[in-house]
């Protein structure tokens, strides 16, 4: 296990070298901020009325639910322990520019979720399927390419994220006096029935569970944030102090740029909105909606939503508590006594209570990615047996996770994220323009006073290679 983690590092620590994921991901949030005209800021109240649009058929999945799916992966743990590993590791800078990879990320979220509804296809169960695999075969036509990054997405989501947010759940429990050796176990256990039991569903009964359950814990967790926040209203001058001297402290970052708060800032804003990776575009293909811009620009919210907002809510809690950062307190310690010192007893109950929330809705949100890979590689739908199987396996990946090792769980994670992001990058900025053009025609259509209603050859595209928008 050693020898594998050592592997793990090795090929992560050349993943994270300034030039390769943090220049990839700053480059393609600039390059499409400016072709699209800074679509984070100019149509963010576009975004926000598109949520509400109503599926095209009866039975389809709205816009909304396809959000609530991608929201439920990216809400998760990460929110909550993944923001302690970047103020503990990076500083309190780590969350500006976590900010900065969220608002430049946006735009690029919209490519590929836009990119992701142009190259859907139909679903054996009438919604639809896609994602970044889809519009490597075909726009790009290179398949084998997107087997290997279906590959790598079930490794990341079934292994890597599951395996992450089951340990994250467990380790909350530490500071309560009924922890032992066997907590671990009981708490994989259940996690593993439960998930099991939601996974048996399909994908309509993952979308029920995360509209209901994502808005909910997400209202709660942002409600208590800003009440822990106004108890301690003198000191957030200080906090927004601290968190821009660390975040501008260049000779600290240049003297140790892959444990500083840059580096931290983008390991973990990647953990948490996933925008660049490819992942979310798997969720954004199922809704059935008019114009494919509509989800991009629905998908561009989650990442504010994630980023912006829940992990924002995060970092203030930890600051303002007054509790000192350090590397040896990194993930659910400094959680928990930040908690602790802004809530007193109650802290550590809530985090609990919130951290079940999210790291159920992220295990069933990171899960939903997968099946629709698995059926890309072996170019057919799945046979029962396979589906089981599949279901199984990733079962007890849950269980596992809660009882492995965190430094495992993490760099295996940001190893896995690191691969998506170099591969899918470069395939939105290739075939970027087509999205361009969708939301050319979205907005067209938008000053012309009517109800956008997308068609491909509107856009110069060869609607008999393409499953939908005839």
């Amino acid at each position: 296990m050693e020898v594998l983690h050592n592997l793990i590092n090795v090929i992560s620590g050349f993943l994270y070298q300034p030039y390769i994921v943090p220049l990839f991901l700053f480059a393609t949030g600039i390059w499409f901020t400016v072709r699209t005209k800074c679509i984070q800021f100019r149509l963010f109240k576009e975004a926000c009325s598109a949520i509400s649009e109503k599926p095209e058929q009866k039975d389809g999945i709205s816009s909304f639910g396809a959000l609530m799916v991608s929201t439920a992966s990216r809400v998760g743990t990460g929110n909550i322990i993944g923001v302690s590993t970047a103020i503990c590791l990076g500083g309190p800078g780590a969350i500006f520019w976590m900010w900065i990879t969220a608002l430049l990320g946006g735009a690029s979220a919209f490519v590929e979720a836009t990119l992701a509804q142009i190259y859907k296809k139909n679903d054996k169960d009438g919604t639809f399927k896609g994602g970044p695999a889809f519009y490597m075969e075909q726009a790009l036509g290179q398949r084998w390419l997107g087997v290997i990054f279906s590959v790598i997405i079930i490794l990341i989501y079934a292994l890597g994220y599951n395996l992450l947010a089951s340990y994250n759940l467990q380790s909350t429990f530490e500071v309560f006096s009924f922890y032992s050796n066997a907590t671990p176990y009981v708490i994989g256990a259940i996690l593993m029935v439960l998930f099991g039991i939601i996974v048996i569903g399909g994908a309509k009964r993952l979308v029920k569970v995360t509209e209901y359950l994502v808005p909910l814990m997400g209202l709660i967790y942002v409600l208590v944030s800003i009440i822990v926040l106004v108890i301690n209203i003198k000191a957030i001058p200080a906090m927004f102090g601290m968190i821009f001297r660390s975040a501008f402290d260049f000779k600290s970052i240049f003297g140790g740029f892959s444990g500083s708060c840059i580096m931290w800032g983008i390991k973990r804003g990647l953990y948490s909105n996933e925008a660049g990776m490819g992942s979310a575009p798997n969720a954004a293909a199922k809704a059935d909606i008019s114009h494919p811009a509509k989800q991009g620009l629905v998908q561009m919210l989650s990442v504010f939503i994630d980023t912006l907002l829940i992990c924002t809510a995060s970092a203030f809690m930890y600051l303002i508590s007054g509790v000192e950062p350090s590397a040896e307190m990194a993930g659910a310690a400094y959680v928990q006594a930040s908690m602790k010192a802004a809530l007193g007893g109650f802290g550590p109950v809530f985090l609990s209570i919130a951290m079940s929330l999210f790291a159920f809705t992220t295990l069933i949100g990171n899960y939903s990615y997968c099946e629709g890979c698995l059926e890309f590689i072996l170019k057919r739908d799945a046979k029962k047996w396979e589906l089981v199987t599949f279901r199984i396996v990733a079962t007890i990946i849950v269980f596992v996770g809660a009882i492995a090792s965190a430094g495992l769980v993490w760099d295996l994670a940001d190893m896995l994220q690191g691969l998506a992001v170099v591969i899918n990058v470069p395939v939105i900025v290739i075939i970027g323009g087509t999205a361009i053009k969708c939301l050319n025609d979205y907005t067209k259509q938008k000053k012309e006073g009517k109800k956008p209603v997308f068609k491909a050859s509107d856009i110069g595209l060869d609607d008999t290679k393409l499953e939908c928008w005839k």
